[in-house]
């Protein structure tokens, strides 16, 4: 086998994965920023409102057409029901619901091959943002946040924003008529479009050729505080160094987690706690697709940070510290927020967290084929992984409710 020297490997890297990565990124979003630009000057204009709301929906088919051709019909289909509900409900108090109801039906119809898995799996993304917008919509109408039921026209913009159709994230309507409005265009704005532009590129360039390669030399800890300040989708470091599993979910999609919690979590909570974040667990298998192994993961996380929160505020409470699942606020009414064993507790919890991770991401095989990715795992493949590494997280899992019970 043919050895390197290590500026011989960086080489490498540069010509054969870094500048592919970043030209391949670029061609990607070009075409989607040009159309962004492009409304954003529309906007700008002294037009009627309701040819804003055309120019997003025309660029929104555009981009949609660019990435999926004509399978982008699966993804206008579920907004014309979105919308054709909405409007036959509009007398409701439950229009979030019945929307919901109504989508959950279209998706499972999609997913038991009304669609072929492969064309169905490739505009997921796209589905899943006209779901969370539209489900979203219905909740905020009910409760009084959106005072009447959007024009067609309204609706469709907000469906088809040109800035989150293909990749999001989710935002909420009342966001979408602010960017509608459109502030003034000026240099630091260009500027802070530019800069997270290149804070894209570059956190593309690490996921896919120096975190797998040169990690043990290169932890991107020094530059977090430059990311911090424009990263607004994730937390990086609360997911790669986690306090608990708790602040890994809510950390990994910000606008996802949000939502989640807006309009799935709090609409479930009159069932209890824990069958309410069974239930969100379960809306976001549903979103994500109903590949078995993407559903067996995010339910088995339902489980772990319901009892890694109750088990941790139970100790909270047993020795009056500040070892929650979130971090306390500053002034909390703890006595121990600064000793030795309480820094030293969380940090058990945070390697802890850190086994959970490494065991739920051993389901997602970097070497499997991509057509095995793309129509996702089977039962059998996960049952076996999980086997493999003798259902250790579930194991500790139970010994942690065991724990909580004892101690209650």
């Amino acid at each position: 086998m043919a050895t390197f020297t290590r500026q011989e490997f960086y080489q490498q890297l540069l010509s054969g994965c870094v500048l592919p990565t970043a030209q391949q990124g670029f061609e990607q979003v070009w075409t989607l920023l040009l159309l962004c630009l492009v409304c954003r000057l529309l906007w700008r204009l002294a037009l009627p409102s309701y040819v804003k709301h055309l120019s997003t929906v025309a660029s929104g088919f555009y981009a949609l057409y660019h990435f999926f051709q004509l399978q982008m019909v699966w993804v206008v289909l579920l907004s014309l029901l979105c919308y054709l509900v909405l409007f036959l409900c509009r007398h409701s108090t439950q229009r979030g619901v019945l929307l919901s109801i109504t989508i959950l039906i279209y998706l499972l119809m999609g997913e038991m091959h009304m669609v072929d898995t492969v064309s169905w799996h490739k505009m997921r993304g796209a589905q899943m943002i006209v779901a969370m917008k539209a489900v979203s919509l219905g909740f905020d109408l009910d409760r009084g946040e959106v005072p009447a039921i959007p024009s067609p026209v309204e609706f469709m913009g907000y469906i088809y924003f040109i800035g989150t159709v293909i990749f999001g994230p989710w935002f909420r309507f009342r966001t979408y008529q602010q960017a509608v409005e459109s502030r003034k265009m000026s240099f630091s704005w260009l500027q802070k479009v530019c800069l997270s532009f290149f804070l894209c590129l570059v956190c593309l360039i690490v996921s896919t050729c120096v975190a797998p390669y040169l990690f043990s030399y290169l932890i991107p800890l020094y530059s977090y505080k430059l990311l911090r300040k424009d990263l607004t989708v994730s937390r990086p470091l609360n997911v790669e160094l986690p306090r608990s599993m708790v602040e890994v979910v809510s950390s990994w999609n910000l606008p996802m987690s949000r939502w989640l919690n807006s309009y799935v979590f709090k609409n479930s909570l009159k069932l209890g706690t824990f069958s309410a974040i069974i239930v969100t667990y379960a809306a976001s298998a549903l979103l994500h697709g109903l590949s078995f192994h993407l559903a067996a993961v995010l339910l088995s996380l339902g489980f772990i940070t319901y009892i890694e929160h109750v088990l941790r505020k139970r100790l909270a409470v047993i020795f009056d510290a500040c070892i929650l699942s979130k971090r306390c606020p500053p002034g909390c009414s703890h006595r121990h927020n600064t000793s030795l064993w309480v820094y030293l507790l969380n940090l058990l919890f945070g390697a802890l967290a850190i086994f959970h991770l490494t065991y739920l991401g051993s389901l997602f095989d970097m070497d499997a084929d991509d057509s095995v990715e793309e129509q996702g795992y089977g039962m059998s493949y996960t049952m076996h992984k999980w086997s493999e590494l003798s259902w250790a997280s579930h194991w500790a899992t139970f010994a942690s409710w065991v724990f909580y019970r004892l101690i209650s």
